[in-house]
């Protein structure tokens, strides 16, 4: 009886987790976009809620990037702006730096 209790909470506390994880990311459609860039801003990265099954992180310098990424302005739909410059994201650019046909 007690196996089965313990495989029962075993299997529950993943759903638990995960539920909580879910509604601790904040919706960068319910914030303005002062909010949002403030919050950025605060924590350095935030993985902001942006549709409703989207998401997205969103950094506010090259120390949150791997290596080999680079900065680019991330805009996304806040509750007073269509289109807000909230923070950057990491991504791998185009054209590696220092390769250029013309050299």
């Amino acid at each position: 009886m007690r196996k089965m209790l313990l495989c029962a909470a075993a299997l529950a506390l993943p759903g638990l987790v995960m539920s909580t994880a879910a509604e601790a990311r904040p919706d960068l459609r319910k914030m303005t976009c002062a909010q949002a860039q403030n919050m950025v801003r605060q924590h350095g990265a935030v993985v902001f809620t942006t549709g409703q099954y989207t998401y997205s992180m969103f950094v506010s310098n090259l120390s949150y990037c791997d290596r080999n990424q680079v900065l680019f302005t991330q805009f996304g739909q806040t509750r007073d702006t269509p289109r807000c410059p909230v923070a950057f994201e990491c991504k791998e650019p185009l054209f590696p730096r220092g390769l250029s046909r013309w050299d």
